[in-house]
């Protein structure tokens, strides 16, 4: 013979169903604010500017490598053309465009992942969020840069209407003169690497 729950058990059950909705409700919470917060920022001292949208910085007793996310910028070797067809050192000047930008100061960085080259991927700023200058942006906007992902369009077609830097002749994407003077193992990196 079945016998059916007592009232003493059944108020049991309920307060474990609730206890249970109430820790899956927490868990949801906190998941979503792990997902939708931002990244941790790290102010790191500037060591050294590489080229156009790479850097390095002091962290812990050792030196990082970063590079910045969001755009690539001509190779430092790379020559554009002017819109007369004359040749510039448009991958000089983009370094020279970030060390402007950069300063000496200490930068404010938000780490993004690591690349198969071992960098640290990461949006860096002159102050700390949302202060400060966003690198990649600015140096998109300047036409230092091109923008690989949607993050800096608007400084591009800013860049491409006032024929700023890069847009105001012909130049080879960053990317394929990487594939046509370092030969076949680096063109097949992507072109934000």
């Amino acid at each position: 013979m079945i016998r059916a729950p007592s009232p003493l058990t059944r108020l049991r059950w309920r307060r474990r169903l609730r206890s249970l909705v109430a820790l899956l409700l927490l868990a949801g919470l906190a998941l979503a604010a792990w997902v939708w917060l931002p990244a941790p920022v790290t102010t790191v001292p500037l060591v050294h500017i590489i080229d156009g949208d790479s850097l390095t910085v002091r962290h812990d007793d050792s030196t990082l490598t970063i590079r910045l996310t969001g755009i690539d910028a001509a190779e430092y070797r790379q020559d554009c053309a002017r819109a007369d067809a004359s040749r510039w050192p448009c991958g000089r000047e983009a370094r020279g465009m970030l060390e402007k930008l950069a300063g000496r100061r200490p930068l404010h960085c938000e780490v993004a992942a690591k690349d198969h080259y071992d960098r640290i991927l990461a949006a860096c700023r002159t102050g700390p969020p949302p202060d400060g200058i966003d690198l990649g942006a600015e140096m998109v906007r300047l036409g230092g840069a091109i923008a690989t992902s949607g993050a800096y369009m608007a400084e591009e077609a800013e860049a491409q209407a006032k024929r700023r830097g890069i847009w105001q002749g012909d130049f080879v994407r960053p990317a394929d003169w990487r594939a046509a003077h370092e030969g076949p193992a680096k063109a097949l990196a992507p072109p934000d690497s």
